[in-house]
């Protein structure tokens, strides 16, 4: 149980894929030409990596995305995770942007980040924002993530022209005259269509870019007066400059705000998570709780499940032994004498952190419970047809160990020599195949050598004393035959 307790989760282990991400923040003020000049800087890191192949990118005005196709298997020493590692210091010192290296989800509906921490509330979206702002800092200066930050932040500066109804009404200027100016110049509206060569355009009345990327450049504006003179937007509106967030995101109809990060190769997602829930507990106040998205509540709430299907598929077994047995204590020392150490062997290496606990290592563990259970049917049957036959319990017990030993042997050697590839496996799909191959190979070597010595003793324990079959089937004869005596 400790070794289960304390052993390291995820979701599934970490796959080359031969690909690695790039998530492009740009500052919210920002435009399209300053995103791509500095985004042409993230396309020099990845380049500059022999193991690329080719490199994609595509911007917009607040961010982008991209990544490195690296090159084949053969013609790389190094994974996509190791290019990870070594790409976040160089892109982390790009100007300008932020730039977070990840790779794939190893399962599809993951999300974007394997981290995806939820913080819910009823609370103002503002004190939420400041809140998880404190625990992604906190993550940040743990050192288990390379990157962690919040979706809702309240930084997009927004420009409102407040109208000064009395200068209106001096200049002879008419209120919505100048608010259908304004739309005009600035709105970007469809207002017709016209027709050169057979095809049709729309006309879109806008000012030029270059004249409009700034607020102050708004006060040059000029709208229609009195007596169709062109008046200036700053003799009769002022600017008023706000901060406002980019969005505002609602989890479960609660406002929420995410922690998203990505980790580092070497941390575990449910290390990542744990520490965002303990820390969560001293920074959060009362009325404020945590919920998981993507791949984080794959890993909470499908991950949890394991105990319960492992449990279901024991007592399978366990009812299917009893038919077989035709009772209810031999199942029980199979399953005792051979399950308990075999899978303590197994979680033994997902303790020393050697592999974690995963989809792909729960498959082995339970697939460990059926082969080793093999090596207690063994023993355990040919006792008691041992003491059918008129041996002793103790008799019958050593007997079908050391009868049994070669069965056992080979089978086991078997198993263990028919799953090593799973565990010196590299390359794609490596890191689920070494997940079952450990857990199989460690749990069966370890576990075939408890068997030969806890079986037994079990059995001595436990198992009920088997007569011989001739003496039973004696017995209706002697009793036919007395009342045939009595009468003659």
């Amino acid at each position: 149980i400790p070794f289960y307790m304390f052993s390291q989760r995820e979701l599934a282990p970490d796959e080359d894929e031969g690909v690695v991400f790039a998530v492009i923040q740009a500052p919210a003020n920002a435009t399209l030409d300053e995103t791509n000049l500095f985004a042409q800087q993230m396309y020099d890191v990845y380049h500059s990596f022999p193991e690329s192949d080719s490199i994609f990118q595509i911007t917009s005005p607040t961010g982008g995305f991209g990544g490195m196709v690296t090159k084949p298997w053969s013609q790389r020493k190094k994974t996509a995770q190791q290019l990870l590692v070594e790409a976040s210091g160089p892109l982390s010192q790009i100007p300008g942007i932020r730039v977070i290296p990840l790779t794939p989800p190893p399962l599809p509906g993951g999300g974007s980040f394997p981290v995806d921490f939820v913080i819910q509330s009823a609370a103002e979206p503002q004190q939420l924002s400041e809140l998880a702002g404190q625990l992604a800092q906190k993550a940040m200066a743990s050192g288990m993530f390379i990157f962690a930050d919040i979706d809702v932040k309240f930084d997009q500066p927004q420009t409102e022209v407040v109208f000064d109804r009395d200068k209106l009404r001096s200049q002879g200027i008419d209120l919505s005259q100048a608010g259908q100016d304004l739309s005009t110049l600035l709105g970007g509206n469809y207002v017709n269509r016209f027709s050169i060569q057979g095809r049709s355009y729309k006309v879109i009345p806008q000012v030029k870019r270059q004249e409009r990327l700034t607020p102050d450049q708004l006060e040059r504006i000029y709208v229609k007066g009195s007596n169709d003179k062109l008046v200036p937007l700053s003799t009769f509106a002022s600017l008023k400059t706000t901060t406002e967030p980019r969005s505002l995101n609602k989890f479960q109809q609660l406002n929420a705000v995410r922690i998203q990060g990505v980790i580092p190769p070497s941390v575990p997602l449910d290390k990542a998570l744990t520490y965002l829930e303990d820390q969560a507990k001293t920074t959060l106040p009362q009325g404020f709780t945590v919920d998981y998205a993507g791949e984080s509540r794959q890993l909470r709430v499908e991950g949890s499940k394991f105990l319960g299907t492992f449990l279901l598929s024991g007592i399978l077994i366990y009812l299917v032994l009893a038919a077989q047995f035709e009772s209810f204590r031999d199942p029980f020392i199979i399953l005792a004498g051979s399950v308990p150490l075999a899978l303590s062997a197994a979680l033994t290496f997902s303790f020393l952190g050697l592999t974690t606990l995963n989809i792909y290592s729960q498959v082995g563990l339970i697939t460990l419970v059926g082969l080793v259970s093999k090596n207690g049917i063994l023993i355990v049957q040919f006792a008691n047809h041992l003491q059918e036959e008129g041996r002793d319990k103790l008799q019958a017990v050593i007997e079908a160990a050391g009868t049994r030993l070669r069965p056992i042997l080979m089978t086991t050697a078997a198993t263990v020599f028919g799953h090593l590839p799973l565990v010196f496996a590299s390359g794609p799909g490596a890191g689920a195949r070494n997940s079952i191959g450990i857990m199989l190979v460690s749990g069966m070597i370890i576990g075939t050598a408890f068997t030969l010595f806890i079986v037994p003793s079990i059995y001595m324990l436990v198992a009920k004393r088997h007569v011989r079959l001739d003496a039973v089937s004696d017995e209706p004869e002697a009793v036919l035959t007395e009342p045939a005596e009595a009468t003659v």
